[in-house]
């Protein structure tokens, strides 16, 4: 890139940049010297339980609305057009669902890590393969992350990359290290805010140097950015209606419904009811991001129509190009592009903490407690925080590694949840849903389903050819007839393209598909193995485990044959993980929990298949 051409920080864009690392790390030192001041892990890993649904929701979004989605959203609209928004369709049943069947669940066995619920399912092994799973997931994730806002600021202002890198990563680890998953939250919250102005500015700011809403309109209509509905059902298209409503919201399960970084934050809130209502609170929000995401490309698009500026970027991605828009727009504003940039790393510092914290938790709670059961809760926490500090560092070797990549960061997300979050999703359906699956059947069914996603992902990966962008030479000389053509004929023109054959075809599958196919294999391959080795009897299950889907499906048939088809063991037949691991002594009755009277009638029964169970095993 030529001198002349980047883009600078003044000192006010630096300070308030600076101001930004600066409350984090405050909001962090505050709950390191306030309240219990971190010394219990409850306190440290779960905020003692005593989150409002406010913060909480805040945070759920914070941690869905990652530096990647910032900077991933806008160039996926820049390049290919508005199809993408239509993932927002998917956003009401991926949050629906997790509020009335993952929630109530894993809310009730009063969890610290998610896949300790695999152990109360399944067994000790379960629970460790889920936990080895999220971790790699995560670590990797933690990379994109991080690296990304910092790669994309230096291919246009020259700021020192990994300068950026080391700033982002070390300020987050001392403030999650200090304050725990309640300085976490509270930063979630601080750093929304900046995230949702910072694109407000670059919107507001696009739209008036662009000449209005009705040029920007004009230019995005002619120039062919405002897409038809795609109701092609070929699942090999990268996005249609089909692959983004649809395929879509079992992405949105693998990651509100099983994610530990997303149930840590249920798990923290004071009741029940807190939960769900947060879980609520977050869909109006999504919305708001992700409409702000799109507009933002389209206004990008207005701007540079019929220009390429890959020339003048250090890197020729898209991701490059939106941060250069940014700067382009709010070039003499002094404050507004630090404000931009604070959203970025806003985005990026939320993701990532969550990330820290939540990778301290499974680790914690599943690989040290249950091998040093006598530990004291003063090492315990001193050991959560070594843990956190420590990811935090792998994180940076993590950035390093995806700076070798050159591909577009929201494919590489989306491809990684679906790869890793799909079979972890298949298999706590398996367990919740389907009573009669065993152990044996939930260890072949991920190992399988990690394998067939593994396969595609890295296939298409190797051998798919980058998509044809719509990049146009000019707004109003881009594909002129195409605004004349009906919704239907759009939808099923694309048959008569030529699509890849055997096995090409099967890497061709869209990365919006890999969390329910994997997902779906994951709960295939587990039934088929269980039934061979001897399925399950609803006697053996752990109560509370099982949410009745299929009593409810099943609702006409007599309860006689409810019985033998599936488990209809009401919920509220629950005890938390604690009472199921010690077998004795009784919780204080809970919202939405069960009874005194309750868990005195049935604790004996629970105790008894404890034993049966561990005998077993």
């Amino acid at each position: 890139m030529d001198p002349s051409d980047q883009k600078r920080f003044t000192a006010v864009d630096y300070v308030i940049f600076a101001v930004l690392l600066a409350a984090s790390m405050g909001i962090g030192l505050y709950h390191a010297l306030s309240g219990g001041r971190q010394r219990t892990t409850q306190e440290f890993l779960m905020a003692d339980r005593s989150m409002s649904c406010l913060p909480v929701s805040l945070s759920l979004i914070a941690s869905f609305q990652s530096a990647v989605a910032i900077i991933g959203v806008p160039a996926e609209i820049y390049t290919n057009g508005t199809q993408y928004w239509f993932i927002g369709c998917a956003y009401f049943l991926g949050l629906l669902i997790p509020a009335h069947v993952f929630i109530p669940v894993l809310y009730k066995l009063r969890l610290s890590s998610t896949y300790e619920y695999l152990e109360l399912r399944f067994s000790k092994a379960v629970r460790i393969c889920g936990t080895l799973t999220f971790i790699f997931q995560t670590v990797v994730y933690m990379g994109v992350c991080v690296y990304t806002p910092a790669f994309a600021l230096n291919a246009v202002t020259g700021f020192e990359i990994w300068a950026a890198v080391l700033a982002t990563g070390l300020v987050c680890t001392l403030y999650t290290t200090m304050g725990g998953l309640k300085a976490v939250i509270w930063t979630d919250v601080f750093q929304t805010v900046v995230m949702f102005a910072g694109q407000l500015a670059v919107i507001v700011v696009g739209v008036h140097q662009t000449g209005g809403v009705s040029e920007v309109w004009s230019k995005v209509w002619e120039g062919n950015r405002i897409s038809a509905l795609n109701l092609n059902p070929d699942p090999t298209e990268k996005h249609t209606f089909w692959t983004l409503g649809v395929g879509g919201v079992f992405l949105m399960l693998s990651l509100y419904g099983v994610n530990q970084a997303q149930v840590q934050r249920y798990l923290s809130a004071r009741t029940e009811k807190e939960a769900v209502r947060s879980c609520y609170m977050v869909f109006p929000s999504l919305q708001l991001s992700l409409a702000l995401s799109c507009v933002m490309g389209l206004v990008m698009f207005a701007r540079y129509c019929g220009e390429d500026h890959s020339d003048m970027l250090a890197n020729s991605s898209n991701d490059a190009m939106v941060i250069y828009f940014v700067m382009d727009m709010l070039e003499g504003l002094p404050g507004l592009p630090g404000l931009f940039v604070a959203c970025l790393f806003s985005a990026a510092l939320s993701t990532i903490s969550s990330a820290f914290n939540s990778l301290a938790a499974v680790t914690m709670e599943d690989l040290v407690k249950p091998y040093f059961p006598a530990m004291t809760e003063a090492r315990a926490t001193l050991v959560s925080k070594a843990l956190a500090m420590s990811y935090g560092l792998l994180c940076l070797a993590m950035a390093y590694l995806t700076h070798l990549m050159d591909v577009s960061v929201l494919n590489v997300a989306l491809k990684l949840f679906g790869m890793v979050g799909g079979p972890v999703l298949g298999l706590f359906c398996l367990g919740m849903f389907f009573p009669w699956a065993n152990s044996t059947g939930a260890m072949a069914g991920l190992g399988g389903g990690l394998a067939l996603s593994f396969w595609v992902g890295i296939g298409s990966i190797i051998n798919l050819s980058s998509s044809p962008r719509l990049l146009s030479a000019g707004c109003r000389a881009a594909l002129p007839s195409d605004n004349g053509t009906s919704p239907i004929h759009t939808a099923l023109g694309n048959f008569t393209l030529s699509k890849p054959s055997g096995l090409n075809r099967f890497y061709s599958l869209s990365y919006m598909w890999y969390s329910a196919f994997s997902g779906f294999t994951v709960i295939l391959i587990g039934l088929i193995i269980s039934f061979l080795t001897g399925p399950m009897k609803e006697e053996d299950v752990t109560p509370g485990t099982i949410y009745p889907l299929l009593g409810k499906l099943l609702c006409f048939l007599p309860e006689h044959l409810q019985k033998k088809l599936c488990c209809v063991t009401p919920q509220g037949q629950t005890l938390s993980a604690t009472q199921h691991k010690e077998g004795n002594g009784l919780a204080l009755p809970q919202e939405d929990g069960p009874s005194q009277e309750e868990t005195d009638r049935f604790l004996p029964e629970v105790q008894a298949a404890l034993v049966e169970h561990e005998t077993a095993v």
